[in-house]
């Protein structure tokens, strides 16, 4: 009998989903407009996206700032994007007219609103618009204005937060990472004295923006950004009902910058031994989950792109991580970006019959497979007789990126995201398929 109530439960409540329309699974391509100013085989406009679109239900535009003063949604590139007829935003926003299906969401924050002069983020005017009633008002209505006049489908919440202090990895026996509070600054001085007031009105921001979109049916979603604490930000419990999704980018835990002098794996799917048990993606979506988010409105973000580290002579001859580094490897030819690589720069370096006799910079990786689909992929080159050249990179390929989506499809989770499509194989340069990384997220996801 109780067999028979929890079944018809079961089947009633995936009706009511149904209905809802949260039922659908999402595929989530983030789409970063920096890449379009740029030169070379890195500048990706929004026609070169096009092949991706019909792959994913929701396409996130890249991003918007916030005016410290004023506290109002702010382009953060007023002259390209704000033109009506061919901006940015209008060149995004017409996608629509061919894939009347997709969902366009302007995001606000994602780690790009940073200071010009030292690109430091900024935070500080994120957590003063939280404090501030009337400040919260005028980025409401700025943000009902602009999705107005653009055409945009609703807004991204990619909260600029502090974020954690990078701690060492610990990897000896008997030294294993602190527990997760202290790996956040409870144990020491803590990231934000103030986080349970700005997590509270987090949530009013989130009920506020909701309530307002409720009239044009505008989508509201909620991206946690890497190396940000969500236990001290998200009440999930009381935003759960306010938004469409919430989106977990679950990468980038460490990184060449953040942790210089050691790689490892920056986007694990289960805990790796010896490592933070709550850093990695089995254990972020459980944080939702058991805050009381239904699994149909968890996506989990997987990245498009490797980091990089310049590796010294006495690493381990396998590369099993963690490595000792000597902070970013050079920048490569399309992302100009020290200790960054898209896809396709990974394709060139890994080892293949055009690069196999190579010697030096140019010299093949080695690619290490991940059979447990724990931990993710790695490739490295071992230093050479000076010393120079070595590097590890750990990073996403189709295979490993499917592993994710299947992972994640398999928990009953309701979306998959890819952060981004300007650094996915947009060319099909690897193997004569666009957007490869995509293509397999999304077929291993359905």
């Amino acid at each position: 009998m109780k067999k028979d109530f929890s079944l018809k439960l079961i089947l009633l409540l995936g009706l009511v989903n149904a209905i809802n329309g949260d039922s659908r699974t999402r595929v989530v391509c983030y789409y970063d407009t920096r890449s379009s100013s740029k030169t070379g085989l890195g500048k990706v406009m929004p026609v070169d996206i096009e092949p991706a679109l019909s792959s994913c239900t929701h396409l996130v535009y890249g991003y918007a700032g916030l005016d410290a003063t004023t506290f109002k949604i702010a382009p953060l590139r007023t002259n390209e994007e704000l033109d009506k007829t061919n901006g940015l935003y209008k060149q995004i926003t017409s996608l629509k007219t061919k894939y009347p299906n997709l969902k366009i969401l302007l995001s606000v924050g994602g780690d790009a609103d940073v200071d010009p002069e030292n690109e430091k983020l900024f935070y500080e005017k994120y957590l003063a618009l939280l404090e501030s009633s009337t400040g919260k008002i005028a980025f409401t209505n700025s943000v009902i204005l602009i999705l107005q006049d653009y055409g945009f489908d609703g807004l991204d919440l990619a909260f600029q937060f502090p974020k954690m202090k990078p701690k060492k990895i610990r990897s000896s026996v008997g030294s294993v990472w602190h527990s997760f509070k202290k790996t956040i600054g409870v144990a020491g001085k803590p990231v934000d004295e103030n986080s349970e007031q700005h997590k509270d009105q987090f949530t009013g921001l989130v009920v506020e923006l909701k309530n307002s979109f409720r009239l044009e049916k505008y989508e509201l979603s909620v991206t946690v950004l890497p190396n940000v604490n969500a236990t001290l930000y998200l009440d999930v419990q009381s935003i759960k009902n306010y938004v469409d999704f919430i989106t977990m980018a679950a990468f980038d835990v460490v990184t060449p910058i953040r942790n210089p002098k050691e790689a490892d794996y920056p986007a694990p799917t289960l805990s790796v031994s010896d490592r933070n048990t709550e850093e990695n993606v089995d254990a972020w979506a459980a944080f939702l989950v058991s805050g009381g988010l239904p699994s149909y409105r968890v996506v989990i973000g997987v990245p498009s792109y490797g980091r990089a580290w310049k590796i010294e002579a006495d690493a381990t001859v396998t590369g099993s991580p963690p490595v000792q580094a000597d902070g970013p490897a050079p920048e490569g030819v399309q992302t100009r970006t020290a200790g960054l690589f898209s896809y396709t720069e990974m394709c060139d370096k890994i080892l293949n019959t055009r690069n196999k006799d190579l010697k030096g910079e140019y010299a093949p990786l080695r690619k290490i497979a991940d059979p447990t689909k724990r931990y993710g992929i790695y490739a490295f080159r071992l230093p050479d007789e000076n010393g120079d050249y070595g590097m590890w990179v750990g990073y996403e390929d189709p295979e490993s990126a499917g592993n994710k989506a299947a992972f994640v499809r398999g928990k009953g989770f309701g979306g998959i995201a890819l952060f981004d499509l300007s650094l996915d194989d947009v060319k099909g340069a690897c193997h004569g398929t666009k957007f490869p990384i995509l293509e397999r997220i999304k077929n291993k996801f359905n």
